[in-house]
């Protein structure tokens, strides 16, 4: 059909028509006649605005998805013609709210009241500030990334965290080398690869475990060429099942932490020091995939029974492969620490490549281990966290209920006592005493009270219990206090 024509019946064909229609539709039919076109609809005075803030491209592509939702409803029947005029009328509005959505950022900053120190699905360990300024540093310009300064020849990007760790891991009394990859998978995949390809690695049954993400040891040593050697029994594994194991075709014995889980009662498992020394008299390397990077005394904490890299080297393992976005407080990233010798076969992979990381990566690395090196923990927000007392958890909970009592509020809330874990797979059965603020909203579900959180803006994150909205503050930044008692005012009121 000509737009351009007047249908003789019926008055409110084009759009211009339809704003002084005085024939109502009412078959869809009409109602399809009386959708705009895309450039007329790009001809209304707020969404030129629009095409002007958004671009031209992106306020097109707009404009057709907010006809084709039209064209939908009214095939679905859902749209009479006075929801059609108000919908058109309102065209400028819904446009801006549908570019503002699409052309916005997807990654945002959440604040995170469930309790969870290292909650994998919100990022795991948050930056510190002196990691973000050195980030920010050397990525607005060049850096000595793979640079020596000294002499103007190439370096290695390696020199900037080994040289730290060096430091950080010397009172175990060994030399100690340290490359970096994108996450500890990665270093696991890398490290099997390099010291066992076409061999056998021996593991304990007990410890062939499965994290987030359908991450399995089987299928990383499948994929790393190495041959998986099972010994003892899930509860029960002995040295005396290693040493039979052994063959020639044995290149690696195999130490996994069982990170996310616990095996309690009738259990056995081989010393460190006992597969230190099963490795020495056959001179076959031992590795251990120890998963959560600890390199801080948690029994400061309250935390206790969670291995540290430095007593693994210490015990006598050769490679100890870690992350940085655990209890180590860095970015994401994959640390292979251990003997030179080893770690340099394992730098020689050309695999090292495909998994090295840059220069946000080492920045991010370099300021968290320059923090341990002068015992600065606050600094360290993962670190500050776990030592939070529950006084003044306590204390700031309390101010947040205090502002939102007494006054008319459709919110009941008080401080409660409660129960914080590190997550992230370390330290598992492990938790720490704090304070949370339960919201229950009369006449409302906790599951809605979450969803109004998690729609403010920063969305906040918490958890339920016995019907109750928890938000625990041993995870909230204390400058984060005050966005959750405005949220929690505005539900109130609204």
């Amino acid at each position: 059909m000509n737009r351009d024509k007047p249908n003789p019946k019926l008055e409110t064909v084009s759009f211009a028509a339809h704003t002084s229609a005085t024939v109502t539709a009412t078959t869809r039919p009409d109602l399809f006649r009386l959708l705009p076109s895309v450039d007329e609809l790009l001809r209304k005075e707020g969404v030129q605005t629009l095409a002007q803030r958004f671009g031209h491209a992106a306020t097109v592509e707009g404009a057709r998805n907010f006809l084709d939702d039209l064209r939908a409803r009214i095939a679905a029947g859902t749209l009479d013609h006075a929801t059609l005029k108000r919908a058109i009328d309102a065209a400028s509005q819904a446009l801006e709210e549908r570019l503002q959505k699409s052309l916005s950022y997807s990654l945002r900053p959440v604040i995170n009241a469930t309790g969870v120190v290292l909650h994998t699905n919100l990022g795991r360990a948050p930056l510190g500030g002196a990691a973000l300024q050195h980030v920010t540093e050397v990525s607005r310009g060049y850096s000595n990334l793979e640079f020596d300064l000294a002499t103007g020849e190439r370096g290695r990007r390696d020199v900037h965290v080994n040289r730290l760790l060096a430091k950080l891991l010397g009172a175990t009394g060994r030399e100690v080398s340290t490359i970096v990859v994108n996450n500890n998978a990665a270093a696991v995949l890398l490290a099997l690869n390099s010291l066992a390809e076409g061999g056998e690695v021996i593991v304990s049954r007990g410890e062939l475990v499965e994290i987030g993400g359908s991450f399995r040891i089987p299928d990383v040593m499948a994929k790393s060429g190495a041959v998986l050697r099972e010994v003892g029994t899930t509860n029960r594994t002995r040295i005396a099942d290693y040493q039979s194991a052994i063959t020639e075709r044995t290149k690696l014995l195999l130490r996994v932490h069982r990170s996310n889980f616990q095996i309690v009662g009738f259990t056995e498992q081989p010393s460190l020091e006992e597969l230190a020394a099963l490795s020495r008299r056959h001179r076959i390397p031992v590795m251990e995939d120890l998963g959560s990077g600890d390199l801080f005394d948690l029994p400061e904490a309250g935390i206790h029974g969670e291995p540290t890299i430095a007593g693994s080297l210490r015990a006598g393992i050769d490679i100890v492969t870690y992350s940085g976005d655990k209890l180590l407080g860095g970015p994401q990233a994959g640390l292979i620490s251990g003997d030179p010798g080893l770690v340099a076969k394992i730098r020689s992979n050309p695999l090292f490549r495909a998994l090295r990381v840059d220069r946000m990566f080492y920045a991010a690395l370099e300021a968290t281990l320059l923090a341990y090196l002068r015992k600065d923990y606050d600094s360290v927000p993962v670190l500050r966290m776990m030592r939070l007392s529950a006084d003044e958890l306590e204390q700031r909970a309390g101010n947040i209920v205090r502002q939102l009592q007494g006054r008319s509020s459709r919110l009941e809330v008080e401080v409660v006592e409660s129960r914080s874990v590190l997550g992230g797979g370390s330290a598992p059965g492990a938790t720490q005493a704090s304070r949370a603020v339960a919201v229950k909203a009369p006449g409302s579900t906790a599951d809605t009270l979450l969803e109004r959180l998690r729609q403010w803006q920063p969305p906040i994150v918490a958890r339920v219990e016995e019907d109750r909205v928890l938000l625990d503050l041993r995870t909230v930044e204390p400058e984060q206090d005050a966005a959750i008692a405005a949220a929690l005012e505005s539900i109130a009121s609204g």
